[in-house]
């Protein structure tokens, strides 16, 4: 036997042999503690909670530094309960530094449960099975490949099954406070990398609708796509291994200790909890979310779909629409709500990223299309340039680690600049009918006023502003509008800051019938 007959074989063996998920029978399902109010956190919220009945708090999370100091706070203040859902959490800096926060808690005693995105982390199935071998945490994947072994081929295998994901974000501490938004866990959304800076928003919450947080959580955490990391693996960790993990992890977080984002994080820590006065807007919340048997139906099944639940809401603003998408691909019924919606002399204004800042070219090769029409509907549509960012926002000077690329990662929608929708979701397809997501619609003005004032700051010299203009022919094409710093408007004809070979690519790619999966 050849070679290439050989690999043929051993291909052909992978394919007939593909793992199956294992029962379900073994898992026990677990819910959010109600009887949290005498913890550090419930003795911290309740008091304001009953000046406000019926409302929630929110504080805004643009700076990415205090996203993560948040986060830690949460961690470090919880007694009983720490619940977290993400789509990402890389194994970098940030991602080290809140696992050890939760080591640290379960150490305390707090029981924590992780849920993770089997795809979406990708992490290594080794670590999660020796973090969850501690008593306290307990680690599920949604939606796993079952080739654990041969996962790249398992996700090819399973592609029909694998390519509904999990996308939501949320940390719920006590079932008293919850932080949701845009962020996954890793450098390039707390401002730590030195490549790409993403420019997101979450918010952290108090009151009434934590609870509901805790409903969804629990929801996911218990559906039939999640599963123990250790009976996709069919084993535990070796007793000794969560210690030898520790203590690979102190040294590693220890030998990174001294570096300028950690001197910068502990310092505003040290802050943030000295000071203890986070400033809070108050209003009304829905909590929105996919249900997660969304993954198992078609999607053209609108069934539990968080659009589905966003429309019964019935918003129709009258004056202003900010739309505020990493991932923008409105599809022919998004440029006519948009377009009804001018046509009624709403003012809609869409941030979206350009070519040069976006980190998935595919998603813009879906939306370039839609441009055009948007802009003779009368849509303002910016596109973010790939600058620097400090803090979460568009600037022209370096962050501590050195420049990095700006790309937008936001997802949010102020109405009329009194209330304001911040999550998970992307207004594009794989948003709304394969991926599940989940974010918080507060009916707060001073919370929409402060996202609106926020992007609308950094517009005129952090992002490029598209239009329409006529040649001499009559022929309208698009321009971009390049703002400097003393005003000065230049008028750029073709994507700016990209390559003509990067242009060719993004055509092709615009050909492919593939918009149904952006």
């Amino acid at each position: 036997m050849n070679l290439r007959s050989l690999v043929a074989a051993i291909v052909v063996v992978l394919l007939t042999s593909c793992a199956s998920l294992p029962p379900q029978a073994g898992r026990v399902s677990t819910h959010a503690l109600t009887d949290t109010q005498a913890t550090r956190l419930g003795a911290a919220f309740t008091p304001r909670d009953q000046q406000h009945p019926g409302e929630s708090a929110f504080h805004l999370l643009p700076d990415s530094v205090d996203a993560l100091v948040a986060r830690v706070v949460l961690m470090e203040y919880a007694d009983r309960s720490l619940d977290l859902q993400y789509y990402i959490w890389h194994a970098d800096l940030t991602g080290r530094e809140l696992a050890a926060a939760l080591l640290r808690a379960a150490d305390r005693g707090v029981r924590v449960r992780v849920l993770l995105d089997d795809l979406g982390t990708n992490a290594d199935d080794q670590m999660l099975l020796v973090l969850s071998s501690h008593p306290n945490i307990e680690i599920r994947l949604f939606n796993p490949v079952a080739n654990r072994r041969f996962k790249t081929l398992g996700t090819a295998t399973e592609f029909a099954r694998v390519n509904r994901r999990m996308h939501n974000k949320a940390l719920i501490a006590d079932n008293q406070g919850a932080i949701l938004g845009g962020r996954n866990i890793g450098d390039e959304y707390f401002g730590a990398s030195s490549t790409v800076a993403f420019g997101d928003l979450d918010v952290l919450v108090h009151g009434p609708i934590v609870r509901n947080v805790s409903t969804a959580f629990d929801e996911y955490w218990n559906s039939d796509a999640s599963y123990p990391i250790e009976n996709l693996l069919g084993r535990q960790a070796d007793p000794s291994a969560l210690e030898a993990g520790r203590a690979k992890l102190d040294a590693w977080l220890a030998s990174n200790e001294n570096g300028a984002y950690v001197r910068q994080a502990k310092a505003r820590l040290t802050q943030v909890i000295q000071s203890r006065d986070a400033e809070f807007s108050w209003g009304k919340a829905t909590l929105l979310y996919d249900d997660p048997s969304k993954i198992t139906r078609t999607p053209s099944d609108a069934e539990g779909h968080l659009i589905s639940q966003f429309r019964a809401l019935k918003l129709e603003p009258t004056q202003h629409l900010l739309i505020v998408s990493p991932y923008f691909v409105p599809g022919k019924r998004g440029v006519a709500w948009l377009s009804g919606l001018t046509q009624h002399g709403v003012h809609v204004t869409v941030l979206t990223n350009s070519l040069a800042a976006t980190d998935v070219a595919a998603v813009h090769a879906g939306y370039q299309r839609y441009r055009k029409p948007l802009l003779e509907a009368g849509v303002q549509l910016y596109e973010l340039k790939p600058v620097a960012t400090t803090s979460g926002t568009v600037d022209k000077n370096k962050s501590v680690l050195g420049s990095s690329k700006a790309s937008l990662h936001a997802k949010t929608y102020v109405f009329d600049r009194k209330s304001v929708f911040i999550g998970s979701m992307n207004f594009d397809p794989r948003s709304v009918e394969l991926n599940t997501e989940i974010g918080i619609y507060c009916e707060s003005e001073r919370a929409a006023r402060q996202v609106t004032d926020h992007v609308e700051s950094s517009l005129t010299r952090g992002a490029w502003r598209l239009e329409l203009r006529t040649d001499v022919t009559g022929a309208s094409h698009i321009v971009w509008n390049d703002t400097a710093e003393d005003g000065t408007v230049t008028v750029l004809d073709s994507e700016p800051e990209v390559s003509a070979l990067r242009r060719a690519g993004i055509w092709f790619l615009g050909i492919l019938p593939i918009e149904s999966q952006l």
